[in-house]
C-alpha cells in the first residue's frame, strides 16, 4: 500500500501511530507529499481530489481517505488489539474521543491558517473563538482523563495523544500543560507507547 504522508500533518501522524501499533509499517510506502491550504495539490488530486492528507492507496488502486477510515480500514488487517471496539457503549466512547481529538487538530489547523495570513489580513474573531475553543477541549481532558485511564487503549486515546501532541509542536506558547496535572501525566505516557516514539513530528519545511 502506499500513503501519500507529511511529518508535519497530525493527521498524518495519527495514521502512522496506528499503523504501527496494528503492526503493520511494513506493508505501508510512504510518500512525501506537500498539501497546501493555500494551493492545490494537482498530482495528490488524482488520488484524493480534496488535496488532503493522508490518502491510502490500496494495491489494487482503490484510494482511501480520511484519517478515520484509514484507521478503521487498517484496523480489520491484523490480528492484534483492535483500535476500533466492536461492542457498544466501548465503541461510543472510542468514536467520540476520537472526534473530539479530531476536532482539537481541525481547531489547531484553521487557527494556524489564521496566523499564517498576512498583517492585516487576520481576523482576531476567529483567532480568539479558536482560541477558546481550544481552552475548552483541554478542560474538558482535564476533567474526563480518568476516562481514558481507565479504558484499554482505542482510536480515541490515540487521536486525543495525537492532537495534544499537535499544540506542543505549533502551540508551544500555550503550555498546556499549566494547570492540567492529570492530562499532562497521561499524556506523559502516551509519549512512552514505543508507537508514538517511533513516529516524531519532524518540521521538514
Amino acid at each position: 500500500m502506499k500513503m501519500h504522508w507529511s511529518p508535519r500533518s497530525p493527521f498524518v501522524r495519527k495514521a502512522m501511530i496506528a499503523i504501527h501499533e496494528m503492526g503493520l509499517q511494513d506493508q505501508v510506502t510512504c510518500v512525501r507529499t506537500v498539501a497546501s491550504p493555500f494551493k492545490a495539490h494537482e498530482e495528490l488530486m488524482d488520488d484524493n481530489p480534496l488535496s488532503k492528507l493522508p490518502t491510502l492507496v490500496l494495491d489494487d488502486g482503490t484510494v482511501v481517505y480520511d484519517s478515520h477510515v484509514i484507521c478503521e480500514y487498517l484496523d480489520t488487517l491484523h490480528t492484534g488489539p483492535r483500535l476500533f471496539p466492536t461492542v457498544w457503549p466501548e465503541r461510543l466512547i472510542a468514536l467520540r474521543n476520537e472526534a473530539l481529538g479530531d476536532g482539537l487538530m481541525d481547531l489547531g489547523l484553521l487557527w494556524l491558517i489564521e496566523r499564517w495570513r498576512g498583517e492585516g489580513m487576520q481576523s482576531a474573531d476567529l483567532v480568539t473563538a479558536n482560541a477558546r475553543k481550544v481552552e475548552r477541549v483541554l478542560a474538558r481532558l482535564e476533567a474526563d482523563v480518568t476516562l481514558l485511564a481507565d479504558r484499554p487503549f482505542d482510536i480515541g486515546h490515540l487521536t486525543i495523544g495525537t492532537a495534544l501532541g499537535y499544540l506542543d509542536f505549533r502551540f508551544p506558547f500555550l503550555e498546556w500543560r499549566n494547570g492540567r496535572p492529570v492530562l499532562a501525566a497521561w499524556h506523559a505516557g502516551f509519549l512512552e507507547r514505543p508507537s508514538v516514539q517511533a513516529n516524531p513530528v519532524v518540521d521538514d519545511s
